[in-house]
């Protein structure tokens, strides 16, 4: 049932991020609300930094100290249950309204990989739906799905020229 499961932020006190992860885990097991909270993530990179001896050596740290990801339905009780546990300070958002992170914010934050299906592919027509260039006519030259871009040449001044859109910004002319 992860209709409807959107990726929140929470902010916690720094340091906590683990513990903050851990007590939601273990509260939404003794609770059974695996249906409402999907996910935890405490998003980390792998960095190297120099030692005394001049070497270097790998470390993970925290992308975002202060920060959890939680993928879950927004109702009351997963409200709740978020908001009191103990090193939460609160939810990103304007006062006390949490607000979902868009898809691309989760798509560049490689929480998750969302699958993007194109109803077009490298040299076929589209059509420029969105923007400065809206209406004209172009072939597709490059799909870039880790930008979510989309090269297409047009016909400018009498040449084709070479516009990077995204994907939104484009529709296949195929029927």
């Amino acid at each position: 049932m992860s209709e409807g499961a959107r990726w929140y932020v929470i902010h916690t006190y720094s340091g906590y991020e683990k513990k903050v992860a851990d007590t939601i885990q273990k509260t939404v097991e003794n609770r059974n609300l695996q249906d409402l909270i999907l996910d935890i993530l405490i998003p980390m990179e792998t960095v190297k930094e120099p030692t005394e001896d001049g070497g270097m050596k790998e470390v993970e740290r925290k992308r975002f100290p202060g920060y959890v990801l939680v993928k879950m339905i927004m109702n009351d009780e997963s409200w709740y249950v978020i908001r009191n546990t103990r090193g939460v300070t609160s939810f990103v958002g304007p006062g006390s309204k949490p607000v979902p992170l868009t898809d691309k914010e989760v798509a560049a934050l490689g929480v998750e990989s969302i699958e993007i299906k194109l109803s077009y592919g490298v040299g076929d027509s589209v059509k420029v739906i969105d923007g400065p260039l809206d209406g004209n006519i172009g072939t597709v030259t490059e799909i870039s799905m880790a930008k979510g871009t989309v090269c297409v040449n047009v016909s400018m001044f009498g040449r084709e020229t070479p516009v990077e859109l995204e994907f939104n910004q484009v529709a296949s002319l195929k029927k």
